[in-house]
Parts: structure tokens; C-alpha cells; sequence
């Protein structure tokens, strides 16, 4: 007799299934070039029951854990999200972050009253307005990044008008479980428990979490525990005061993101983060229903409607700032999709029954079709935004060729922060103390990478630039702008090293910057040869350098060569503040009159 499977088996075999047509499907979409999220949701569109083949047919049961890779994309979200950089962005990127979205929301709720009026939800026109008022942070950063165009005008500006609509993502989500009951008291209830959620993080942000990670930052491992830990326990606190859980790990993440932490935090959470967010968007798949003729002519208009509209919302917020046209059109062509988030809060607006299915199923099919179109529209933003720019000023309206906007800050004339030092040993140390008696120039350009708290304090209180991380990481390289480096130097042996070595550090950095010098360490000889073999510009064997330097000081002028080091060294401890001792005179050899 069979038996029936249980609620567990239930949840394995969706979770199974899931992740293995989610890699088949990702696989396909990245070798036709589209986004990874597209293959994602494909997948579960086979899996599912409605268009697909119907192989996980509860898919409730993979829901619950996919509000986990929900919960986790929120809490880094949040520690990627710096309000004091924020503040301090120039006042192009302010001024395109607070109007866009309102300004948006408003073309959407204008155009679209009449469609909603036949869906039947009582906020269809708000959710449907605001859904397509927000842009793709994961589509947009990952095309710009692979153009090379993070740091250009249009880009910086792009990536700060993302940040903005997360934080006008964020107030909406805050409103999100009270829309029902716009009273003056549930909503003072629901803004009150908000304040003070947040109030409380920011304290126990200020006086216990610094102690708390400094005591696990020697260990990656009790970061990352210490870190789900604290988003969990903020989201489970906005749920149980009625607020949403997933604003609760938004909380979590943005009171720690000034930690030197955070970093780490979010390389290490990546991949348990990817892992739940795939069953996410497989999820969302999964409830894709049959589309009608009227479904894919709708989500046609709707995605004309967020291309069209985010040209003439930057365009005159652009004409306003006083900055070129054809900027305006590429910001305008970069953020011409729907967000990941638009469907996050669609989501949460069905299960507290404020929408149709029929808005649901239009903002997730209209994902679809913009994040394939945005992968076309940014690999050629420049060259249609120039066609646009040139057709606007024959029509008369003023371009601003290659104007500054007002309010942007102006080119650093320091130097670049170019040298990667991949963890500081003291031989770095050293080498740091050497530049400071020199009193070269050459510290300004330094980076380092290091997993001791104490000895990125100190480097810090003398003007390095720090990065907290694990330099076997990728991820924490990149966020350190590896890709920058001019020269990196790995003076760290191979026996201090953990999960990695100088031989994997080279190909590493060989493959994230290809064009920098690349100084490593080895213990031996032979492990020299091998770091050579593999392309080291150079390799340090202390043991040998040792070995030589103390040749030099036993050589045939080895009394002079000596007297000489001595004080070279006695003048540098000098320096420092450390006087020497007194070298007694030597006595008589033993054996010979005068000897003890």
C-alpha cells in the first residue's frame, strides 16, 4: 500500500524540483544572454500547475521558504543602503531620487484609472502605480557593471535613484498591512510601533551590537550567525507589533550598514541569500497563469508605458538641474523596467487581499518583458539616447551639451586608492611604518583588506583606506574595487592563511584585474617557482630575503656593512620614538689576557 507523502516529503521534492529546473532554465538564459531572474521564473512556470507540466502542484508549500530568501534579499538590501552617503550625494542624485517616484506613481495612477476601475481590487490602481514606478536594482547594477559604466555621470546618478525608490519602496511596505485601515489611529498605532522599532535597532545598533561583533569578528563563521541572528530578531519583532517582517529585516540591515562588517556580512550571506531567492521567483513562476490575448496586449501597453514614462519624468527633472539631454536619456533608458520589489509588494498585497490576481499576474508577466527588453535597451543606452537628445533639440527644446549639474562634486585631484595590500601582516605593518619615516606619498594610495578589527582601527586612525573581509572571498574584493588595482601585494605565508592560498589569491586576482601587478608570498623556493609559472610579477621568500640580507652583513666588509645597518636601523627606531641601547664594547676573545 502506498503511503501517502507527507507535508516534509512535500516541501523536499518542490524544493528539489525547483532548484534543478531553476539551473536548467538559468543555464538557457544565460546562454541566450537574458537575465537569470527570466530562467528563475520560467522554471517555475513549467513546475507549476496552471501553464506548466504540473510536477509541484501545492505550491504553497515552497512559499514558506522562499519568505526566507525574501527576507534575507531585504536585510542586505538594507546594508546596502547608507543614508549619510545618501546625504552626502550631490544634489543631482537627490533631487532625481525624491521626484522620480511620485512623479511616476502619478503618470501611472492618471493613465491606468480605467483599467483598474474592471479588475476589482480595492488598491489595484495604487499597487499597479507604484509597481511600475520602481526600477530593477539586480538587472540594472549587473548590466552597468558588466559595461564598465558604474562610475560614469549617468551611472552614478542611475544607482542613486535606485537607492531612493528603496527607500520609497521601504515607506510603502511600512503602510502596506494598515492600507485596509487608513484611520488616524491604526495608522499613528502602526507609525508609532515603526518609530520605535527603529529607535530601539538604532540604539541596540549603537550600544550592544558594536562590543557584540567586535567579540565574533575573528570568526566568519559566528559573523554570519550573529548577523541572520539580528535580522531575524528584528523581523520577528515588526511582525509580532503588526508591521511587515520584511520591513523589519529592511530595519536590521540599514542600522548595521555603517559597521565595517557589513561587507562580510553581505559576502557571506550571498549564497544562502540566492539559494531561497531562486525558490522565490521559482514560486512566483509557479502562479503564472494561462496567458489570454487581453493578458499579453496589456502587459504590452504596460511595458511601453514604463519605457516611455521614465524618459519623460528624467527629462525634465534633468532640464530642471540644468544637465544635458542625452544623460537624461541614458538614466531614463537604464531604469526602463519593472523591479523585483514591484512584485515583492505585489505579493504582499495579495495575501493581505488589497489586489486581484489579474493586477498580480500583469505586473509579474510585465517583469518578464521589460527585464528581457532592459538587457537590449542598456547594452545600446548611448547610442539611443543621442537619437532622442538630437530629436529633441531639431524640435527646439535646449540640450545643455556637457554641463556639469550644479551640486555634483568635482574630480578628486588626490591620488587614487590604488595599492591592494590583501590582508596586513607585519610585514605589512612594517612596510606602512617604513613609508610614514620616509614620509612618502605612497600611503595615500593604499587599500587593505583585513580580517583583525584592532589592526584596521589602527590603520584607519592614520588614513587608509579599510575594508573588513575575508581576502579569499570574491565578493569582498569586489566591493573593495579590486578592479581598480594598480599593484595588490599578498605578504601574508601561506601556513596564516585559511581556505586559501597565494597561489589561489593570484589566479583570483588575475581574473578580477587583469592589468595590475600582482607582488605575492611564498615559504620556499619551489612555491616561489610555481607563483612565477603562474604569472606573479613578484614573489616574496623571507626566508631567502632573510638569508641575503644577513649574507650582506657577513660579508668580507661585513664590520663596516654592519655599522652601517646598525645605524640606518638605529636611526629609524629613532624616529619612531624607541632609542637604542648602548652596544657594550667586546671583550678580549677567551683564552687570551683580560677574558672572564
Amino acid at each position: 500500500m502506498d503511503v501517502p507523502p507527507t507535508v516534509d516529503q512535500d516541501v523536499l521534492i518542490a524544493i528539489g524540483a525547483s532548484i534543478i529546473a531553476a539551473s536548467v532554465f538559468a543555464l538557457l538564459a544565460r546562454v541566450i544572454r537574458q537575465p537569470l531572474i527570466l530562467g528563475y521564473i520560467v522554471a517555475g512556470g513549467v513546475l507549476g500547475p496552471h501553464i506548466g507540466l504540473g510536477v509541484v502542484t501545492h505550491d504553497a508549500s515552497i512559499e514558506f521558504i522562499s519568505e526566507l530568501g525574501l527576507i534575507l534579499l531585504l536585510f542586505i538590501i538594507g546594508l546596502e543602503i547608507s543614508l549619510p552617503s545618501i546625504i552626502q550625494t550631490g544634489r543631482t542624485i537627490v533631487v532625481s531620487g525624491l521626484l522620480q517616484f511620485p512623479i511616476s506613481v502619478g503618470l501611472a495612477w492618471l493613465v491606468f484609472g480605467a483599467l483598474t476601475a474592471a479588475t476589482g481590487g480595492a488598491y489595484d490602481r495604487l499597487y499597479l502605480a507604484t509597481a511600475l514606478s520602481l526600477s530593477s536594482t539586480l538587472i540594472v547594477v549587473k548590466l552597468l557593471y558588466d559595461k564598465l559604466e558604474m562610475a560614469t555621470l549617468a551611472g552614478r546618478i542611475t544607482l542613486g535613484i535606485l537607492i531612493f525608490q528603496d527607500l520609497w519602496a521601504i515607506a510603502f511596505l511600512a503602510l502596506q498591512p494598515s492600507l485596509h485601515a487608513l484611520r488616524p489611529v491604526p495608522l499613528l498605532a502602526s507609525l508609532g510601533s515603526g518609530v520605535g522599532l527603529v529607535a530601539t535597532a538604532v540604539v541596540l545598533s549603537r550600544l550592544a551590537l558594536p562590543r557584540l561583533f567586535r567579540a565574533v569578528a575573528r570568526s566568519p563563521e559566528l559573523i554570519l550567525i550573529t548577523a541572520i541572528a539580528w535580522c531575524f530578531l528584528v523581523a520577528g519583532t515588526a511582525g509580532h507589533l503588526g508591521l511587515s517582517k520584511e520591513m523589519g529585516a529592511l530595519i536590521a540591515g540599514m542600522v548595521i550598514a555603517a559597521f565595517p562588517y557589513g561587507v562580510e556580512v553581505v559576502t557571506r550571506l550571498s549564497g544562502v541569500r540566492d539559494f531561497f531567492l531562486t525558490l522565490f521567483f521559482v514560486a512566483l513562476g509557479m502562479k503564472m497563469p494561462v496567458p489570454s490575448t487581453r493578458l499579453l496586449l496589456l502587459t504590452a501597453a504596460l511595458a511601453v508605458f514604463v519605457a516611455a514614462s521614465r524618459i519623460l519624468v528624467m527629462f525634465p527633472i534633468f532640464m530642471l538641474l540644468r544637465l544635458d539631454t542625452r544623460t537624461a536619456g541614458v538614466v531614463g533608458i537604464n531604469l526602463a523596467q519593472i523591479s523585483e520589489f514591484s512584485l515583492v509588494i505585489v505579493s504582499l498585497g495579495v495575501a493581505y487581499h488589497h489586489v486581484s490576481q489579474e493586477i498580480a499576474s500583469l505586473v509579474l508577466y510585465t517583469l518578464l518583458f521589460t527585464a528581457v527588453a532592459a538587457t537590449y535597451a542598456i547594452l545600446f543606452n548611448h547610442a539611443i539616447a543621442t537619437t532622442v537628445a538630437r530629436a529633441l533639440g531639431a524640435a527646439g527644446l535646449p540640450r545643455w551639451w556637457g554641463r556639469q549639474g550644479p551640486g555634483e562634486p568635482a574630480a578628486s585631484t588626490g591620488p587614487v586608492p590604488d595599492l591592494f595590500f590583501l590582508g596586513v601582516s607585519r610585514e605589512g605593518l612594517a612596510f606602512l611604518k617604513h613609508l610614514d619615516l620616509e614620509r612618502s606619498p605612497l600611503k595615500h594610495r593604499i587599500v587593505a583588506i583585513d580580517f583583525n578589527p584592532e589592526t584596521l582601527e589602527r590603520l584607519q586612525t592614520e588614513g587608509i583606506v579599510c575594508h573588513y573581509g575575508d581576502i579569499g572571498n570574491a565578493d569582498t574584493l569586489r566591493h573593495a574595487g579590486i578592479e581598480r588595482a594598480a599593484v595588490v601585494v599578498s605578504s601574508i605565508s601561506d601556513w596564516f592563511l585559511k581556505g586559501t592560498d597565494n597561489f589561489r589569491l593570484l589566479r583570483q586576482v588575475r581574473a578580477m584585474a587583469p592589468r595590475a601587478r600582482v607582488i605575492v608570498t611564498a615559504d620556499t623556493l619551489a612555491a616561489a617557482e610555481r607563483l612565477y609559472a603562474e604569472g606573479a610579477d613578484y614573489v616574496l621568500v623571507p626566508p631567502a630575503l632573510a638569508a641575503e640580507h644577513l649574507y650582506e652583513l657577513l660579508a668580507p666588509s661585513g664590520p663596516q656593512a654592519l655599522a652601517e645597518a646598525r645605524q640606518r636601523q638605529a636611526a629609524a627606531l629613532g624616529k619612531s620614538g624607541v632609542r637604542p641601547g648602548r652596544r657594550k664594547e667586546a671583550g678580549p676573545p677567551p683564552g687570551q689576557p683580560g677574558a672572564v
